[in-house]
C-alpha cells in the first residue's frame, strides 16, 4: 500500500522538507472540534509513523504547541518561513509522530480506515461505506486503529 518507500514531503513554500522510511501504522480521520478549528476545515487527517523513520532533509522546522480548552497540551513542528503544520508529536507515546498526509508529495493512496469523533462531524459529510466509524475516541486509541489497518483488505 502506497507508493514506493522512502515517502517524500514538506511544506508549502519547500524550506523544509522530510522523507519517511516505513510504512505508517494508520491512518485515520478525526472530526473532533479541536481538529476542526486546527485544521480551519471539516476534519484532521493523521498518518501515524514511527518517530525513527521520519528524517529532516532540508530546513528545520520550528516546534508549536497549543493549550486546549479542556487542559490538553498539543505540539508538533512547522515550516517558521510559511507555517504549514508538518507534524503534531504523540504524547502518549513519544515512539510516533502523527503526519499531516497533506504534506506529503504523493498522497493519492492515503485512506483513512477510520473516522473519529464522528458526533462532531458536519452534517453535509457523508462517510464512506468501507471504514470504522467511533462516536467519540476508541478507548485504546492507538490499539484499536492499529489493529484497524493491519486488517484493511488489499487495495
Amino acid at each position: 500500500m502506497g507508493p514506493k518507500l522512502p515517502y517524500e514531503g514538506g511544506c508549502l513554500c519547500g524550506a523544509v522538507r522530510y522523507s519517511v522510511s516505513r510504512a505508517p501504522r494508520t491512518i485515520y480521520a478525526c472530526h473532533c472540534t479541536d481538529c476542526q478549528r486546527g485544521t480551519g476545515s471539516a476534519f484532521g487527517v493523521s498518518l501515524v509513523v514511527d518517530r525513527s523513520a521520519v528524517a529532516l532533509t532540508k530546513g528545520r522546522p520550528a516546534p508549536y504547541a497549543a493549550q486546549m480548552s479542556d487542559g490538553r497540551s498539543k505540539q508538533g513542528m512547522m515550516c517558521t518561513n510559511c507555517g504549514t503544520k508538518l507534524w503534531a508529536e504523540s504524547l502518549r507515546n513519544r515512539d510516533f509522530l502523527i503526519l499531516r498526509p497533506g504534506t506529503l508529495d504523493e498522497r493519492s493512496w492515503v485512506k483513512p480506515i477510520a473516522h473519529i469523533w464522528t458526533r462532531s462531524a458536519h452534517p453535509w459529510f457523508r462517510f464512506p461505506d468501507d471504514v470504522a466509524l467511533f462516536d467519540t475516541q476508541p478507548a485504546e486509541p492507538w490499539k484499536e486503529l492499529f489493529s484497524l489497518w493491519e486488517e484493511r483488505p488489499a487495495r
